[in-house]
């Protein structure tokens, strides 16, 4: 099955290229209206994008070194859905997070917090055949980042979710419930919707929680339509 879901164009359940709060969309906004390629059968059919190289154990970010990371064990969970609210089987997902401490294993990253060499915080699965995806991970700490005086990022998971053609990938964020940073954070207030900056918000789930191991949440991801999850793919 192929993953194709074009963003319906002045969505208010996504976010804008230019979002002025969020000063570095300022310089990457386009200038001009894009140029819309029309998408041919090899863009629709090949290649597989990294499907049949996801390994048994990608899911669990804690496993992926000598020792187990610090920080606050979670179960994320949920389901890929369609516009109906039908499962999309076989879409693979990746994740890619900061650590406990707000820090990101990357070059650019130089903020005062410490590494884990535990951590690399990337992940990656497939949905089942009724849509459904776990992983098992560290919960990401708060960073401060550049944008306005004391300015400081939601704790937040990233995903990206693709089909089985090179150019079916959707890019979200996953937020946590009662974050006090949600009104300070020009990103998840790029989406001009509050019902649908909302979803991006996941829900804790006692039911899914590991007694004396790891507290869950949960987290559908709804393609398009209506109760669509924003996506980073709107002009």
């Amino acid at each position: 099955m192929t993953l194709v879901y074009p963003i319906e164009p002045h969505h208010a359940a996504h976010p804008k290229y230019l979002s002025p709060d969020y000063k570095s969309s300022i310089k990457r906004a386009p200038q001009k209206p894009l140029v819309i390629i029309r998408q041919t059968m090899s863009e629709l059919t090949g290649p597989v994008y990294g499907h049949e190289a996801v390994r048994v154990g990608d899911n669990d970010l804690t496993t992926q070194h000598a020792a187990e990371p610090l920080g606050e064990r979670i179960i994320v969970h949920g389901r890929v859905l369609d516009e109906d609210g039908r499962g999309v089987p076989h879409a693979l997902l990746e994740v890619w997070q900061a650590n406990a401490c707000g820090r990101y294993i990357h070059v650019r990253d130089q903020h005062p917090a410490p590494l884990d060499p535990n951590f690399t915080g990337a992940g990656r699965t497939q949905t089942d055949a009724d849509g459904r995806y776990k992983f098992v991970t560290i919960k990401p700490g708060a960073y401060p980042w550049g944008n306005h005086p004391n300015a400081w990022r939601s704790a937040h998971i990233h995903f990206s979710v693709f089909g089985h053609a090179f150019v079916s990938r959707l890019v979200t964020q996953m937020y946590f419930p009662g974050d006090p940073l949600f009104a300070f954070d020009p990103i998840f207030n790029a989406v001009p919707d509050e019902q649908a900056r909302f979803r991006m918000v996941s829900s804790f789930d006692l039911e899914a929680t590991q007694p004396e191991w790891a507290l869950a949440y949960r987290f559908d991801i709804v393609l398009r339509g209506r109760d669509a999850t924003p996506m980073e793919t709107q002009a």
